[in-house]
């Protein structure tokens, strides 16, 4: 079992959104909603969260480009 890696999060503006984060030597994208959950994407390109941070709408990025094309594990 591999150690989680603390990863920097990114506050976005966003209503659903409170941040995300990214660990490029595991390729997670890390995602904290305003309600305190977390979940971790897996496997995701880098691209992928640059995406995010320029994307008009991280909650529509989230939807579009994230959820249902990764695996996830949530956490809190």
């Amino acid at each position: 079992m591999t150690e989680k890696t603390e990863i920097e999060m990114v506050e976005v503006v966003s209503s659903n959104i409170h941040s995300v984060g990214y660990d490029a030597t595991e390729n997670v994208l890390q995602v904290r909603f305003h309600g305190g959950a977390l979940y971790r994407y897996l496997n995701v390109p880098e691209n992928v969260y640059r995406g995010f941070l320029e994307a008009d709408s991280a909650g529509r990025y989230l939807n579009t480009e994230v959820k249902g094309k990764y695996e996830y594990q949530k956490e809190g």
